[in-house]
């Protein structure tokens, strides 16, 4: 049962949400409420030309755990090769903005300037981050003020971040693989800094050859309170 929401800051029980998960609609995108639907592994998603805000928590539940990441040869390859960096945290904005582009034209598009903004403050607030990807340049371009550019901003990822785990929302590349040079980092560093869960929302092939894999909600519950 998709239940209609209001002003105050609840959400009802996952488990009775209808079969594709999603179990309300209404409500805001304020930093409060993003919390609270985290911090229960809901989420908002609809397109944003055309419906109220939906939230969903889909009671299998698709995740990498970051000691699982699977790294394929042709990735070690490339990640041997320095040629790209991956920083945590650094320009948010430029992945939000290129996650958003990349299907802002779609008529079922869901990342719109609402979502858009609603993340930003997560970030200016510490409860979502981003993982960008730089390509180093094979010569430093000038700029008119005598300084030089040494990189470029070619993908990633964000999401939220909340106790031991990490909530994806979306990945770009704009060259081919950056968004999982992004996603290989993350596991990394969650690896070492205790991080316990990589929740992916839902299954795509290219998630799924990087380790991702089913579990159940109350399982998957238990380890984002943990």
């Amino acid at each position: 049962m998709v239940v209609q929401l209001d002003d105050k800051l609840w959400f009802p029980d996952p488990h009775f949400g209808d079969k594709d998960g999603c179990i309300a609609v209404g409500g805001d995108l304020s930093v409060d409420r993003l919390i609270l639907a985290y911090s229960y592994g809901i989420f908002p998603w609809y397109a944003f030309r055309h419906q109220d805000i939906y939230w969903y928590c889909p009671l299998q539940r698709f995740v990498i755990f970051p000691d699982e990441i699977h790294i394929s040869h042709s990735m070690r390859t490339l990640m041997n090769k320095g040629k790209y960096r991956v920083a945590i945290g650094e320009a948010f904005g430029s992945v939000i903005n290129a996650c958003g582009q990349l299907r802002i034209h779609e008529d079922y598009a869901w990342l719109g300037p609402e979502m858009t903004e609603a993340y930003k403050e997560m970030y200016r607030q510490g409860f979502a981050t981003s993982v960008a990807v730089f390509e180093k340049l094979d010569r430093p371009l000038p700029l008119r003020d005598g300084q030089y550019i040494t990189e470029r901003f070619v993908g990633g990822l964000y999401g939220v971040t909340l106790g031991n785990s990490f909530f994806g929302e979306s990945m770009c590349s704009l060259v081919p693989s950056a968004s999982k040079l992004a996603l290989i980092h993350l596991a990394q560093v969650m690896q070492e800094n205790g991080g316990k869960l990589i929740d992916c929302q839902f299954e795509t092939p290219h998630l799924k050859t990087m380790g991702g894999r089913y579990i159940p909600y109350d399982e998957y519950i238990k380890i984002i309170r943990g």
